[in-house]
């Protein structure tokens, strides 16, 4: 059992950044695939980023490619999400989530992943 908690979204201006975090609970944090997802108003929960267990490889939507970076520290059970030159298109609920080990995966399918976060609003104004 994993329980995920995410911080740091807010009010921010269109151009600013934000840096999200998702702390996890459990000993086999390092095992899981983390993945970044986003609820806009009136929309369906949609694919950030993701990254590998071992942080080596990451994966982005083309919506926030070349603006968002996904991390993790297994020593902190902790994977974060910097994301620049916000836009209001970006206002939305961002939740964290985790994927067991598994020999296939997609990484952007919500259907992977096994826990998830309660989620950090985060709002940028024009």
């Amino acid at each position: 059992q994993v329980q995920l908690v995410e911080s740091g979204g807010g009010l921010v201006q269109a151009g600013g950044s934000l840096r999200l975090s998702c702390a996890a609970s459990g000993r086999t944090f390092s095992m899981y695939t983390m993945g970044w997802f986003r609820r806009a108003p009136g929309k369906e929960r949609e694919f950030v980023a993701a990254i590998t267990w071992s942080g080596i490889s990451t994966y982005y939507a083309d919506s926030v490619k070349g603006r968002a970076t996904i991390s993790r520290d297994n020593a902190k059970n902790t994977v974060y999400l910097q994301m620049n030159s916000l836009k209001p298109e970006d206002t939305a609920v961002y939740y964290c989530a985790a994927s067991q080990p598994r020999p296939t995966r997609t990484y952007y399918d919500q259907r992977e992943y096994n826990y998830w976060g309660q989620g950090t609003q985060v709002t940028v104004s024009s």
